[in-house]
């Protein structure tokens, strides 16, 4: 039965949403389900096919939405970040890019016999690998701290430096076929290269200053950008054709580095539109694969394949490496790991598309080459990554590590005090003050909110074991015990409590397990206690518990203190909840009032819950 086409607008919307909620609950790259959806609608069920829903209009919607994408791309390549970064990767998305784009178009032209114009393209499309297939892999395979950096962030600034090689290897090839002789060449390359260029670097500063003084309101604000995005790219390619996608990279790279410009807000609002088109964009494309196209190619796809994992790759990790200090072990991993992504895969079809328009032969055949080498490099590495991993021994031990979310004086001392016990601490907070204070007293932090794509991408939470949400914004802490508790568990996520439950109507509406989360300290403890008792001079000190000195020892000799955590023997913490003794041996972390403070050593509340502790640990034995 043919479905409408506002059915199939539905149909594509539900199998998007399907395919990320997969990927979030197997914590697999999404570009795995994505493609598998758009597949079984497509060539394998013919319910979905794109050329016949969206006719004309197929080629400048995935136009339009490559754009998007590589703007939002641009947006996080910040000069300073490039510059304060490691040299091999530097020379990875540099000297290795190179590398990988003359042994793949090499490989294309002479196994698969490809035009040397189409397998250049090839070869240019797929040096991007990408945050979004790099960051899930990450999560499983945990990695050494070095291997780690590495591979983050060469697939964070190779997505926009990829693409806009790809681009001007794509300028080149078409405006070869347009100029008719190589003289004409150069002129008009420089003349598209130029407007793109010219246009990119006069939108970018217009929008940027039209932001810092405020011309656009805030409610306009997200709009306006993407507004203007379009705007730049439809007067570029007016001006010089196929210079738009050059245009909107440019811009977003000129805003990225803009001084005295706050884009958090544009980045966050650019995030969640991206994945929403990048979702949708995927499954469309998926459905236009040819799996005979595919099959006919065999062997030869097959031995493509293998030049880009066992050669392309290695040589790439080698020219990169020269000289480094990195040993052996990590760079058999590093030439392992090279997973191609959601931008190849969409800029590969965008490219394809134009061909097409301009009456390029074989132009499909792009498609199914960057699509083959997406699902062999996803899937192999996907299976075997953590494998090696471990057979390499560069794999981290158990991690130990803690996030807080938060970073106002309370999140701070208590990350403090963990870190003198050698416990790793990264603190978050979307408080630009609190981030500044947290950096300034020496303390890793993010800025932003660690639930976020951003974070997602940037974050590295293979060290982690457990997460704490120490904000005082019950919200907030409610977010991050739904998103980490799928990831770490829930015996992993720990949430302050903010006080009683909400009265009214609202009280039906708290998440019955977010307050099951809210079990960090005792009942008494919540985030208000805490801060008053630190401003009131108390301090957090560490005590070793052992045989002879034990709990009901040391809560004889402390009154008015409050128990917070217990470092086992191997050195992991264990938030203390009142409800048990901690085990023994180990070190005990408290917030101890300090004599002559303003409250008085053990009176008030911080004396009932020495009680209540000293109860319960009675109960216990």
């Amino acid at each position: 039965m043919e479905l409408s086409a506002p059915l199939l607008l539905v149909v594509i919307a539900i199998a998007s949403l399907a395919a990320q909620w997969l990927a979030w609950l197997t914590r697999l790259p999404a570009i795995l389900p994505l493609l598998v959806m758009g597949i079984l609608l497509g060539p394998v069920s013919h319910v979905l096919q794109p050329d016949h829903l969206f006719g004309d209009l197929l080629f400048p919607l995935v136009s339009l939405s490559v754009a998007i994408i590589l703007f939002e791309g641009a947006l996080t390549l910040r000069f300073d970040e490039i510059r304060g970064l490691g040299g091999v990767v530097r020379n990875l998305v540099s000297v290795g890019m190179l590398v990988t784009f003359c042994v793949v178009s090499l490989a294309c032209w002479w196994i698969l016999n490809l035009p040397p114009e189409l397998a250049a393209l090839v070869g240019a499309v797929t040096v991007v690998t990408g945050p979004t297939v790099i960051a899930p892999l990450m999560r499983v395979v945990r990695p050494n701290a070095a291997i780690n950096q590495v591979l983050r962030w060469e697939g964070i600034v190779i997505d926009p430096v990829g693409a806009i090689f790809t681009l001007l290897v794509f300028e080149f090839i078409t405006l070869r076929q347009a100029a008719g002789s190589l003289l004409h060449l150069p002129g008009t390359l420089a003349w598209t290269v130029g407007v793109g260029l010219a246009a990119g670097a006069l939108f970018g500063w217009l929008l940027g200053t039209a932001l810092k003084r405020v011309w656009i309101p805030g409610y306009l604000q997200n709009f306006g950008v993407l507004a203007i995005v379009l705007l730049t790219f439809g007067v570029s390619n007016a001006l010089a054709d196929e210079s738009g996608l050059l245009a909107v990279t440019v811009m977003g790279i000129w805003l990225a580095n803009m001084r005295d410009l706050d884009i958090s807000d544009i980045l966050a609002f650019k995030e969640e539109l991206s994945a929403l088109l990048i979702s949708a964009l995927f499954v469309i494309l998926a459905s236009r694969l040819d799996l005979l196209a595919i099959k006919e190619m065999g062997w030869p796809l097959l031995g493509l394949l293998l030049v880009v994992q066992f050669i392309a790759r290695p040589l790439c990790i080698m020219a990169s490496t020269l000289g480094s200090t990195l040993p052996w072990r990590d760079r058999m991993l590093l030439c392992w790991i090279a997973p191609r992504g959601i931008v190849a895969a969409a800029v590969g079809s965008l490219f394809a598309l134009t061909l097409q328009r301009n009456g390029y032969q074989g132009a499909d055949r792009l498609v199914t080459v960057v699509f083959a080498i997406i699902i062999g490099t996803v899937v192999l590495q996907s299976l075997t990554s953590a494998w090696l991993a471990r057979l390499l021994r560069v794999q981290q031990s158990k991690p130990k590590g803690v996030m807080i979310i938060g970073a106002n004086a309370v999140a701070r001392m208590l990350a403090k005090a963990l870190i003198k016990q050698d416990i790793p601490v990264l603190v978050t907070d979307n408080s630009w003050e609190y981030y500044r204070q947290a950096r300034m007293e020496g303390l890793s932090a993010y800025y932003g909110n660690a639930w976020s794509e951003h974070a997602e991408n940037y974050l590295d939470l293979s060290g982690t074991a457990q997460v704490l949400a120490l904000s005082p914004n019950r919200h907030q802490n409610a977010l991050a015990v739904y998103h980490f508790s799928h990831l770490f568990g829930d015996e992993r996520v720990w949430a302050i409590r903010s006080g009683s439950a909400l009265k009214g109507r609202s009280s039906s509406s708290e998440s019955a397990r977010f307050r099951r989360n809210e079990r960090l300290f005792s009942e008494e403890v919540t985030w208000s206690r805490l801060s008053g008792l630190l401003s009131k001079g108390a301090v957090i000190k560490a005590t070793r518990l052992n045989a002879n000195f034990g709990w009901l020892e040391y809560l004889e000799k402390h009154r008015g203190i409050i128990p917070l955590f217990a470092l086992r023997e191997d050195g992991s913490p264990m938030p203390l909840n009142g409800k048990s003794s901690p085990p023994l041996p180990c070190t005990l972390i408290a917030l101890v009032e300090q004599p002559g403070s303003k409250n008085g050593a053990g009176t008030g509340k911080s004396a009932s819950l020495s009680s209540k502790a000293e109860i319960s640990s009675n109960s216990g034995h």
